[in-house]
């Protein structure tokens, strides 16, 4: 047998002991059907204190905000809405997750509106009085018009910008840097003309910070542009504008894989695969956007980096300490300086440990021979009682294996050894598969059985879940530890709030 590939993932209290109450889990799925989410409130509470624990390091004022779109969940909101208002708040980017936010206890002074904005989204933003980060002019115009219209008063706006270009080195010479283009955000050559449209209008927007996101996890990157916004914000000021805040969006990542040797390995050995120097790893040859042209391999894997050293809270930390290419200072320091506060929107950082999708095993069969080859004995398919869409981890280029969770905890034995299998949905499509490549388990699983995929809550527990087929979506439920029990509630009947009788049963 070829030696197992595993790619385990990294797993934190209290998702750890959650994982070892396999009866508990049973309990629910046979209760609520499979697939299942379970996610823990109480650990994106901790996630958010870590991240305020980096502000605190480098003496930084503002606040932390969840985007809302990695998780539809209204436990973690209302768990969120319970921590200090000045400290954490709410990023949404729909008129459904605005609304959803003022559902779950958040006061508009806490949520930041982002992303495309359709007239009645701005218009609810606008109503209520949250803070608007404006992705383009055209919204800036939409949104005074429509304040100037309804006479409501002044919203706090950011401008979202992109496309920063700075000197190579704190000397001004060499090449100039340009961060990769967007379809968000307003190209940053063009703020002059976007604070002109400011000062226009000041009797409706007033002008709280600029801000970036930029779909990248290189920290060189993201200090250009953090620079540059502070640039932006002196011509700011210059104008008599007083702008207080820099937006550094989010992208913090999550470690998924626990140990950085399986995952070396694992893309070595995909590699391998791809050129055909050893068998291959995945359904019918897939390379994860890798290919053979040759005897070379071409192309570029579309994997997440699964295994991070550094990740969440601690990428934040880099981030702020590294020197900035053209002053030459942290970053840290130049907001200091400058007397900025800080935004971040972490949503996948945020709900890291905070939830698994849980499905039943409903089959266990090995194919038949290579029909191409005509070698082989075939391969275990293990289908489950999902789809596709209710564990997106593949969809975002996450590799990470399920753990499995026997029916009884007497099942199992010494002389039971690790196997490949090949994990299927329950659509009747070809292409319905919970993972395309191989995946190595303690042993074959058993009808009956539960497979957990941990760490989904970051997209990959709802944000892709479809009703294809009329297969049930996922019900989710809250789980709270208290005094050595699980107990457990529907998601939407979750309050952060103790009392007799409450709703967790």
């Amino acid at each position: 047998m070829d030696v197992p590939l595993y790619l385990q993932p990294r797993l934190e209290p209290p998702l750890t002991s959650l994982l070892d109450a396999g009866g508990f889990l049973h309990s629910l799925v046979d209760a609520l059907g499979s697939p299942l989410n379970v996610l823990l409130p109480e650990r994106i509470a901790e996630n958010a204190e870590r991240f305020r624990a980096v502000y605190r390091e480098h003496h930084l004022a503002g606040r932390v905000y969840f985007a809302h779109k990695a998780n539809r969940s209204s436990a973690l909101v209302r768990r969120l809405a319970a921590m200090d208002p000045a400290a954490v708040g709410v990023d949404v980017a729909s008129l459904g997750e605005l609304r959803h936010a003022l559902a779950c206890g958040l006061t508009p002074d806490r949520i930041m509106a982002t992303g495309p904005k359709d007239p009645e989204f701005l218009w609810l933003a606008a109503r209520v009085g949250a803070t608007v980060n404006l992705d383009s002019h055209g919204e800036l115009d939409q949104l005074v018009e429509i304040v100037r219209k309804y006479g409501l008063s002044r919203i706090d706006v950011l401008l979202r910008l992109s496309e920063f270009e700075s000197a190579a080195d704190s000397a001004g010479a060499g090449v100039r840097l340009r961060s990769r283009r967007s379809r968000f955000g307003s190209p940053a050559g063009e703020v002059s003309d976007l604070l002109s449209a400011v000062e226009r209008n000041r009797d409706a927007v007033e002008l709280t910070g600029v801000a970036y996101h930029l779909d990248t996890t290189a920290l060189a990157e993201k200090v250009r542009a953090l620079e540059c916004c502070v640039q932006v914000m002196d011509e700011c000021r210059v104008r008599g504008l007083a702008p207080r805040v820099v937006d550094i969006g989010g992208g913090f990542g999550v470690g998924y894989v626990a140990d950085a040797d399986q995952w070396e390995r694992y893309t070595t050995a995909l590699t391998e695969a791809v050129l055909g120097t050893r068998p291959a790893l995945t359904w019918r040859g897939h390379g994860y956007g890798l290919r053979n042209e040759g005897g070379t391999v071409r192309g570029t894997a579309a994997l997440y980096p699964a295994y991070r050293p550094t990740a969440g809270p601690g990428y934040l930390d880099e981030l702020l300490s590294l020197p900035t290419p053209s002053l030459g200072r942290p970053s840290a320091t130049l907001l200091l300086e400058h007397l900025h506060d800080l935004y971040v929107e972490p949503g996948r950082a945020l709900a890291d440990q905070c939830g698994l999708s849980l499905a039943r095993v409903l089959d266990v069969r090995r194919t038949g021979e290579d029909s191409e080859s005509g070698s082989g004995s075939g391969e275990y398919l293990v289908r489950l009682g999902m789809n596709a869409g209710d564990v997106s981890l593949e969809e975002h280029g996450v590799l990470v294996d399920p753990v499995l969770i026997p029916r009884t905890a007497s099942e199992g034995s010494d002389e039971e050894s690790p196997v490949g299998v090949h994990l299927v949905g329950n659509l009747c499509l070809e292409a319905d598969l919970i993972t395309r490549r191989t995946v190595y388990l303690p042993r074959l699983p058993r009808i009956g059985d539960l497979l957990a995929f941990a760490n989904t809550a970051g997209y990959a527990m709802d944000f892709h879940a479809h009703r294809a087929q009329r297969q049930p979506v996922a019900r989710t439920v809250a789980v709270v530890r208290e005094g050595g029990t699980w107990r457990w509630c529907l998601d939407e009947e979750y309050w952060p709030i103790t009392h007799p009788g409450g709703a967790l049963s």
